[in-house]
C-alpha cells in the first residue's frame, strides 16, 4: 500500500471517529424510548369513556400512582376519550403499570471512547416484578453494535445505567376484551420515576395508537440538570 493511500486511510478514519463521537455526545444527552403497540378493534373516541386503574394491585390507591394516572388521563383526553372517576361507569378500562430496575454498572473509556448506550457489549441482566424494581430484564433492542479498538483508549469511567418502562392495556369493560397493549422502555442514567414515567407516557402517546405490531423509537427531552 502506498504512503499516499495510508495517508488517505488515516484521514478517513479520523473523520469517521469524529463523526461517531459527535453522534454519541448528542445521543447520550437525550432520552430515547422504544415503543411497541398492539391493537384490535380499538374504538374511535366518540362516545367512549374510560378510567385508569393500576394493573399491579400493589400500586392501587397510591399517591404516586395517582399522579402518573393523571398523566395518562390527560393524554387519553387529548385523543378524544372522556375520563370518568368510577371504573364501573367507564366503557374502557385503561390498565397502567410502571417500573425501573436496580441498574447495572457500566464501564467506558474516555478520549476516543466507547459508549454503553451503543456498544454491543451492553446487556441487560436484571429481572424483577414489574412495578417493584423492574419488569425489563430481557435483552432489549438498544444495541447499535459498533466497536473498534481504535476508539478504546483513554481514562476508564464506571457508572450506572437503568432500564425503565411502562405497560398500558385497554380493555372493553362490557366483555373484558383486550383492545390495546403497549409498552415503552428506555435505558438511561436516571432511576427517578418522576422523571422517567412522564417521558415514557409521552413516548407511548406519540402517534397513538400507532401501527399494530410495530416498534418505534421515540426521542423526548432530556432530564434537566440541576444548576450549579
Amino acid at each position: 500500500m502506498s504512503a499516499n493511500r495510508n495517508s488517505r486511510f488515516g484521514r478517513m478514519k479520523v473523520a469517521v471517529a469524529a463523526g461517531l463521537l459527535l453522534g454519541l455526545a448528542a445521543c447520550t444527552n437525550t432520552f430515547r424510548a422504544d415503543v411497541s403497540r398492539f391493537q384490535s378493534h380499538l374504538p374511535a373516541p366518540s362516545g367512549q369513556t374510560f378510567a385508569v386503574v393500576a394493573d399491579n394491585p400493589a400500586l392501587a390507591g397510591g399517591i404516586e400512582f395517582s399522579q402518573y394516572a393523571r398523566l395518562v388521563e390527560a393524554r387519553m383526553a387529548q385523543q378524544g376519550y372522556v375520563a370518568v372517576p368510577n371504573a364501573n361507569e367507564a366503557t374502557l378500562i385503561v390498565r397502567f403499570d410502571y417500573g425501573v430496575d436496580n441498574g447495572r454498572e457500566r464501564v467506558r473509556s474516555t478520549g476516543f471512547a466507547r459508549d454503553p448506550f451503543w456498544g454491543p457489549w451492553y446487556g441487560f441482566g436484571h429481572v424483577g416484578r414489574f412495578g417493584h424494581v423492574g419488569h425489563f430484564g430481557r435483552r432489549g433492542p438498544w444495541g447499535y453494535g459498533w466497536y473498534d479498538p481504535f476508539f478504546d483508549s483513554g481514562r476508564i469511567d464506571s457508572y450506572t445505567v437503568y432500564t425503565s418502562g411502562i405497560d398500558m392495556k385497554i380493555d372493553r369493560k362490557a366483555d373484558g376484551a383486550r383492545l390495546f397493549e403497549g409498552k415503552a422502555e428506555a435505558v438511561s442514567s436516571s432511576n427517578r420515576l418522576p422523571y422517567l414515567v412522564p417521558n415514557l407516557v409521552d413516548a407511548m402517546f406519540t402517534g397513538f395508537p400507532g401501527n399494530s405490531g410495530e416498534t418505534v423509537r421515540i426521542t423526548v427531552a432530556p432530564e434537566k440538570q440541576a444548576s450549579r
